[in-house]
């Protein structure tokens, strides 16, 4: 077997272990994020022998004008997890923008969402069906005779239209690649609870409903429950 055919089968073969390989290989670990929220104590703050009326109230009002620099998104995450083969990131990037300028301090991720375990399977499949298909019809007349087979018709009637039918294995399998990567989704979590879903509503949701839905939920989020303590 000279070099050329060593390279045609060995590709296919390199490629699909290493697909195995990152298909199955644990996620990293997510990296800590710093607490972008720690406060200083307050200026004003009541001392430990201080509990005249006046001086609770004041420092009920600076502990409220505390959490108000943060806005009212503060302690709400809101995940926007979309189908990053779809082209669906600027849909996810305009509704990141919208959030944060109507809910000052609240925490957006982007995330792609993925498709199911068994498409992603076959999309790892795909490209060394390319491979193979292509080397086969290249170097068919060695490869049939080594394992005891004579070449089919349709091999030579492939082979008639060498070019052509290269072009249409890459096309149809980019194709095919790209499809089942796709999941689809658009689907906006709100501190872990799930508020809409693109696979289920089968539509994006518009700039107002998103608002609406992310606004229901502050009073739930952490300033509200901060705002709660302060004022009881």
């Amino acid at each position: 077997m000279d070099r050329v055919q060593l390279l045609l089968l060995g590709l296919p073969i390199l490629l699909f272990c290493s697909d195995v390989v990152t298909l199955f290989a644990p996620q990293p670990p997510a990296t800590p994020k710093p607490d972008r929220h720690q406060h200083q104590p307050a200026t004003g703050a009541v001392q430990p022998g201080d509990s005249s009326p006046d001086a609770d109230a004041d420092a009920a009002s600076a502990q409220v004008a505390e959490l108000q620099v943060d806005g009212p998104g503060f302690g709400t995450t809101v995940e926007l997890k979309f189908c990053a083969s779809c082209s669906y990131r600027g849909n996810a990037m305009t509704m990141k923008s919208m959030l944060d300028t109507s809910f000052p301090g609240i925490h957006v991720v982007l995330e792609n969402y993925p498709p199911p375990f068994p498409k992603r399977a076959l999309g790892k499949v795909v490209p060394v069906i390319q491979v193979g298909a292509i080397g086969t019809l290249m170097a068919g007349d060695q490869i049939f005779p080594r394992f005891g087979m004579v070449p089919p018709p349709w091999y030579y009637s492939l082979r008639a239209n060498r070019f052509g039918t290269m072009a249409s294995i890459w096309l149809f399998g980019n194709f095919a690649q790209s499809l089942l990567q796709s999941s689809g989704a658009f689907e906006v979590y709100c501190n872990g609870q799930l508020v809409f879903s693109k696979l289920s509503e089968q539509r994006f949701p518009s700039e107002f409903e998103l608002r609406e839905l992310i606004g229901s939920r502050l009073s739930d989020s952490q300033f509200g429950k901060n705002l709660e303590n302060v004022w009881s």
